[in-house]
């Protein structure tokens, strides 16, 4: 089943669209945010799914918790880019299980370039990057990609309308490798997992064993 494709940074689908005088240029635009790289994502995530989502990454990292805890599935996934040419911009994923504290948990990671959106969108707010907090005081968490310990902080989930989703999410930022890395998790308390270090991996090389990655369930709104 192909991708679908629609806007990075709210849900509204993409218009083809070429710059005025420019018919060979080819590009997308959205009906709030004007001309946008498209997000790919899928209906249902299967594995033939996150194959084509990984070529069109191709070399832009995609994580994913690692290993993936008994009985928790991808539940969604997407690419902000093009293939052909090839110029990814952000990647997303989304690890769907139940925790003894918790219950059903969604736990989302977004690496993506500075000023895309994807991020935010995820997170639930209104600016495009995580904002001033990120690298003040002790970090929140951490989590380790390779052989690298990457520091997080909280980021405010309180929007300029008053909209208080502190309670249904809790979001921490920082930076890998020059991107922004979001995670988000649902509900806000699951934020207690990430207490132990940890591990996130780069999936886009990961080859056979990507096979035995079990795909599936309702995709989680956001």
């Amino acid at each position: 089943m192909p991708l679908r494709t629609e806007c990075p940074r709210c849900p509204s689908s993409l218009e083809a669209w070429s710059p005025e005088g420019l018919a060979s240029t080819k590009g997308w635009s959205c009906p709030d945010h004007r001309p946008t790289p498209p997000l790919r994502r899928p209906d249902e995530a299967s594995y033939d799914g996150f194959a084509e989502a990984l070529a069109t990454a191709g070399e832009f990292p995609t994580y994913l918790p690692w290993p993936m805890s008994p009985g928790w599935t991808v539940s969604d996934f997407g690419v902000v880019g093009e293939r052909d040419p090839q110029r990814a911009k952000a990647t997303l994923t989304c690890s769907s299980g139940t925790s003894a504290l918790d219950g059903p948990v969604d736990v989302f990671v977004v690496s993506e370039e500075s000023g895309t959106g994807l991020g935010s969108r995820c997170a639930g707010m209104a600016h495009l990057d995580p904002g001033p907090d990120i690298g003040v005081g002790p970090p929140t968490v951490r989590v380790r990609i390779g052989n690298q310990s990457v520091p997080l902080w909280s980021v405010s989930t309180v929007s300029a309308r008053g909209d208080d989703r502190e309670l249904d999410r809790s979001v921490v930022a920082g930076e890998a490798d020059g991107r922004w890395l979001w995670v988000v998790l649902r509900p806000a308390s699951a934020i207690l997992l990430l207490r132990d270090e940890w591990i996130l991996r780069d999936v886009s090389g990961i080859g056979p064993p990507l096979v035995e990655m079990p795909f599936g369930g309702p995709p989680p709104p956001w």
